[in-house]
C-alpha cells in the first residue's frame, strides 16, 4: 500500500513539474524543487537541503525532489525516497 501511494505521489509531482518548468526555470534554474501533491513547496540549493527539509515537514516520508533544469530528469533515489 505504501510502495502504491508512494510511486503515484511520484508520479504526479513529475507530470506537474514537467507542466510547470518553464515558468520555474527563469527564476530557479539549477536548483531543486521539492514536490508533494503536484505542488512545489520550496526551492534549494543541494541535494542535502532538500532532502532535510522534506524530512522534516513529511514524516511519512512521501515526496519527490526534482532538479529545475532545461530537461526533466529523473533523480534516482532522490525522487523515490524510501519509507523510514
Amino acid at each position: 500500500m505504501y510502495e502504491t501511494r508512494q510511486k503515484l505521489q511520484v508520479d504526479r509531482n513529475y507530470d506537474a513539474f514537467v507542466r510547470m518548468l518553464g515558468a520555474l526555470l527563469p527564476s530557479h534554474r539549477d536548483q531543486l524543487a521539492l514536490m508533494r501533491d503536484g505542488q512545489v513547496v520550496g526551492f534549494f540549493n543541494s541535494p542535502r537541503e532538500a532532502l532535510e527539509a522534506a524530512t522534516d515537514k513529511f514524516s511519512d516520508g512521501i515526496f519527490s525532489i526534482q532538479e529545475v533544469t532545461d530537461e526533466p530528469i529523473d533523480l534516482g533515489f532522490w525522487s523515490h525516497v524510501a519509507p523510514h
